[in-house]
Parts: structure tokens; sequence; C-alpha cells
């Protein structure tokens, strides 16, 4: 299951994006002067996607420079004044107003974006009561981490049909992205822009990686008993947890660093001994006798805690992958550094 406040689940322009909000105007004014325009324009994209920010999700993301954030209220942010600011006392006028052109025509261009800031549970809650083909069109619209917890609350016996659905979406008119897009962000209370784009076994795949085993195996279940070949075809794409045996040495250094360290323990407890070996070949001799120590002293736990560390590591990865950091393939050793 995909956690929202796991900071390898949340990309890097959007945990900057609620850092400098929480920081404030003036703060992240200082910023914006050391940054480039595209980068600018990216932590602006994500601020003005953000109504709120739970101490949860500040805590979160802050890492090194908040050690603890009490209280239960949210922080309300008025976040398009607060970019409009930030950008114009940093750029010149000429530039500052094409960034924010650019910015609100990225808002429109995204659909279902203001998913990101509703309850999972509330947004499955009406979905799945449409039809299967339009489920399948919302979710290959959304961001791939909503999709997969929302694959994941759907019937066992419509999770099948809705993945070989999007798989075999096509391109879909943007008037029908946007109305359906428009409904349900009516019903939901949300913020919405239009757009339009076509499915794919790439979407399906993003959307399987982030679900839990048992999703996974209903929806493979499902695929290989309808089309075989495309099942095939999607294992292919897929990157799993024993997939990491195949990559650089370097790479697997820079995911170490990203792993919490019962984490680590919990994601061995079934790995194979040639993940085991990946893993402890590029850990310090001390931090692998430690790590070696905790697994020999681990009881029992439950599987589904297992899955949940191995997914973990596997999303440490592809952070790192979407950053430039690394590069992850089947087979490939290939490292950017």
């Amino acid at each position: 299951m995909v956690d929202a406040l796991d900071p390898s689940s949340i990309s890097g322009p959007r945990k900057a994006a609620i850092f400098l909000m929480a920081m404030g105007e003036e703060y992240a004014t200082k910023v914006f002067e050391k940054m480039n325009e595209k980068e600018i324009g990216d932590v602006a994209f994500e601020m003005s996607m953000i109504d709120n920010i739970t101490p949860e999700m500040l805590r979160a993301v802050s890492l090194d420079f908040v050690d603890k954030f009490e209280g239960e209220s949210k922080m309300i942010i008025e976040s398009d004044s607060f970019i409009k600011n930030i950008v114009q006392n940093t750029l010149k006028d000429k530039d500052a107003k094409a960034i924010l052109e650019d910015l609100e025509k990225k808002k429109q261009d995204k659909p279902f974006i203001w998913s990101r800031n509703v309850n999972v549970g509330t947004l499955a809650g009406y979905v799945v009561g449409e039809h299967p083909q339009t489920i399948a069109m919302i979710l290959a619209h959304m961001p791939s981490e909503i999709s997969s917890e929302i694959l994941m609350a759907l019937p066992s016996e419509l999770k099948g049909d809705v993945a070989m659905r999007i798989a075999r979406l096509g391109q879909i008119s943007e008037d029908v992205v946007r109305d359906v897009d428009r409904a349900l962000k009516l019903e939901l209370s949300g913020a919405v822009g239009p757009g339009g784009k076509a499915g794919g076994l790439q979407v399906l795949v993003d959307i399987i990686n982030g679900v839990d085993k048992s999703t996974e195996d209903a929806v493979m279940e499902f695929v290989e008993e309808d089309n075989p070949e495309m099942a095939n075809d999607i294992r292919n794409l897929m990157f799993v947890f024993e997939d990491l045996t195949s990559i650089d040495d370097m790479a697997m250094r820079e995911i170490l660093k990203k792993v919490e360290g019962q984490q680590l323990t919990y994601a061995l407890k079934t790995a194979t001994d040639e993940m085991k070996e990946k893993i402890f070949s590029n850990l310090s001799q001390r931090a692998g006798e430690m790590l070696k120590d905790d697994l020999e002293a681990m009881g029992p736990v439950r599987l589904a805690e297992v899955e949940e560390a191995q997914q973990a590591v596997v999303r440490a990865a592809k952070e790192l992958e979407a950053d430039g950091t690394i590069t992850l393939g089947k087979g490939k050793d290939d490292v950017l550094v």
C-alpha cells in the first residue's frame, strides 16, 4: 500500500513545495533566487496544487530540518498569492509573468490532479459505483499512486476487469475527460483542470507497482486468463524487489541510503540468497553485521509487512530514477552520477 506521507512516495518538487510553503514567503523567495527558471516552475506548480499542509506531511518531508511538529490542525495555505508574491519578488516582471502564465496553463492541463488532496477512501467510494470502463479511464488519468490505492479498494471481482480496460484504453477525447473530471470533482468539491491521454500497458504497470500483493495477484490472474501475451508483457515491464539484484552496485548504495534500517530488515525476511548478498555487499562491514544480527533476532512477521517493506525499497529506487540519480532496467547496470 502506498503511504502518502512516506517521503519516498513524494516527488522532489512536491517535497520542496511543501517545505517552502511551510517556511513562508521570505524564506521561499531566498531559495527561489538560487534556482533556475525550470526549477522554479516545477516547484511553483506543485505549490499551486497544495491547499493545506498537515503536521504529519510536514514531518515526513522536512526530515533533517524538523524533529517534531505537533498539533492536529491543518495549515491553511493561500497558495496562489504565496506563489505570485515569491515569483514576483525573485524574477524580473517579464520572466515572472511568463512563469505565472505557464503555471496557470499547466494547472488547466492536468486532469484529476486534485485527487491528491482528496481522502482516498472517499474517492474510491464514489469511483466504485461507475461503469468499469469509466473507472479505467479515471484511474488512467489520475496520479499512479492514487490510482494504486483506489485499485486496491475495488471489489476483488472488479480489479482484473478494470486493469484490462486500462491496458486496452485508447486515446480519450479531451471533452470526455473534462466532463468526467468535472462531474467527479463537483461531487467531491475538489479543484480540476482539463486534459486527455491514453491508457496502455505502462499506465497499468505504474498502477500495479503501487498496489499490495493480493491486488497484484488478482489483477495478474485475470489478465493471464484473458490474455496470456499481455500478462507476459506486463511482467516484463514491471520492476519488483528481486529485480534490484540486476542493478549496478553504485545504484544499490544510493538506494540503501534512502531506506530505513527496519524496512530493510523486514524486506530481507523472505528475500533470495542472491538478493541478500546484493544488499550485504553494498553495506559497510559494521552495517552488514548489524543487519544480519537483526535478521537472526527477528521473530515471525506478517507477510503483508514484508511485502510493504519491499515495496518501500522499490519506491525509493524509483524516486532516485525519477530524479536522474540512477537508472533502473532489468538486466541493465547503467547508473547516472
